[in-house]
């Protein structure tokens, strides 16, 4: 007999605004961009705010030119599931720390866009058995979490109050996608299409991992992706997120 692994729930949609907040370009194309489409074409704002441009995740591409070529695609990548503004904190990519000078950019950012759900990606030490993940992964993950409670204690980051950023409490939500414990998911059926294409966007990424064709590289591990989270989502292609409520 085996134990029974518990249904994901429908994700919360009485919001208006929410931050996605990621260390690399490429983040939220791995899955989550399937949901961001479901929720701009619904109507919800959708931002993006990328800790690094991922200047070091090419390996045949010097940093100073990576960096340019990686901002294009996500911008290019953003647009394809709804979102048009995106920002860069300009962080070093390969070697954020969980700091608190991460945590008061993103408190400000918070406070900036007041958003009632805040998205991220996984910020756990693996994406399962035998998974490692990276370190800029769970220190912009972790630094998320943190912030949210950041920016509605106006004596935490008090400069920030000095900077016209009032403490903003209305984060209602978090979100991690690619988590190894999922508790949540959006139904992707319409949108996985667009999640593709919006993942293929990453061109140079992807074609330095190999030689891969980037739609079909997008196509493949997305679907599979969204055929994995069905079993526990009624069968409907999904994205799957832990939910922390605040």
């Amino acid at each position: 007999m085996t134990d029974h692994v518990a249904d994901l729930e429908p994700m919360p949609t009485d919001w208006r605004r929410c931050l996605a907040v990621v260390a690399h370009p490429d983040d939220l194309e791995y899955g989550a961009a399937g949901a961001i489409a479901a929720w701009t074409a619904a109507g919800h704002e959708v931002h993006y705010l990328l800790v690094t441009r991922g200047e070091a995740g090419i390996d045949g591409m010097p940093p100073e030119q990576a960096e340019r070529v990686r901002e294009l695609e996500q911008r290019s990548s953003a647009a394809v599931v709804g979102v048009d503004e995106v920002e860069f904190l300009g962080y070093q990519d390969g070697v954020i720390e969980e700091s608190l000078d991460l945590r008061r950019d993103l408190a400000r950012a918070i406070r900036r866009h007041q958003p009632e759900l805040l998205l991220t990606l996984n910020h756990h030490d693996t994406w399962g058995p035998g998974a490692w993940n990276t370190p800029d992964h769970q220190a912009v993950g972790r630094a998320v979490l943190a912030a949210a409670g950041d920016a509605g204690n106006r004596w935490i980051f008090p400069e920030l109050v000095e900077e016209g950023f009032a403490p903003w409490n209305g984060v209602r939500w978090i979100a991690v996608a690619g988590s190894p414990f999922p508790s949540h998911a959006v139904d992707v059926g319409l949108t996985l299409d667009k999640a593709i294409a919006s993942l293929a966007e990453h061109r140079a990424y992807i074609e330095g991992l190999g030689d891969h064709d980037p739609v079909e590289y997008a196509s493949d591990l997305l679907r599979r992706f969204a055929a994995g989270t069905a079993d526990r989502f009624g069968g409907r292609p999904a994205v799957s997120f832990e939910l922390y409520n605040r």
